[in-house]
């Protein structure tokens, strides 16, 4: 962990109230809000915004033009590409604000697309969406997910490989091993922590 404090751009806007973690790059015209908590070494681009209620873990990237909203929880090492879109409300309406905003919540080592829309979802770990896609329903762990809507199209490894299975087992040329649980469902197999 960098043992430095958080590098803001002069053209960064952090609200008073707003936590960000040792490390952190936080680049021109991106805005965080009071509430909004970022863990350390992450990098916050360029025209970002960073709505109050969100969590960040850490070594988390956030391209260019990208909103988080109240409600979303990115874990450790989460990627997240430019332009991609989120919605925390099922209903919205000009002017009316639910009691609760919807949660979305992107798990550990998952990978977003340029231009993917989510809508309130759990990406599992290490998940990939790919460019493009329109996700409305949660992604299963090691998932590669692409269209709209969204659909399950392959597996891929931590190291975002496609993995595939013969038998109900795959090895990664990275040497990680997986085996099929379910159709919908794969497990890593043995792998060191």
């Amino acid at each position: 962990m960098n043992s430095s404090g958080p590098r803001l751009h002069p053209q960064a806007l952090v609200d008073a109230g707003a936590e960000v973690g040792s490390g952190t790059r936080v680049w021109a015209f991106a805005h965080i809000l009071p509430g909004a908590r970022i863990g350390a070494d992450c990098n916050i681009c360029d025209h970002t915004f960073v709505e109050g209620g969100v969590t960040l873990g850490d070594r988390v990237t956030v391209k260019c033009g990208v909103y988080l909203w109240t409600g979303l929880t990115a874990e450790d090492d989460v990627f997240i590409g430019p332009a991609v879109g989120f919605s925390n409300d099922l209903r919205p309406r000009s002017r009316q604000h639910p009691a609760a905003y919807a949660p979305v919540r992107l798990r550990t080592g998952c990978s977003l697309g340029a231009n993917a829309t989510l809508l309130p979802v759990t990406v599992g770990r290490w998940a990939l969406v790919g460019a493009g896609a329109v996700v409305t329903k949660d992604v299963p762990d090691f998932a590669l997910v692409t269209g709209n809507p969204a659909r399950i199209r392959g597996w891929v490894c931590r190291c975002a490989r496609k993995l595939v299975f013969a038998a109900g087992a795959a090895t990664c040329e990275c040497g990680r091993r997986y085996r099929q649980v379910s159709p919908d469902c794969i497990e890593e197999n043995g792998n060191p922590p």
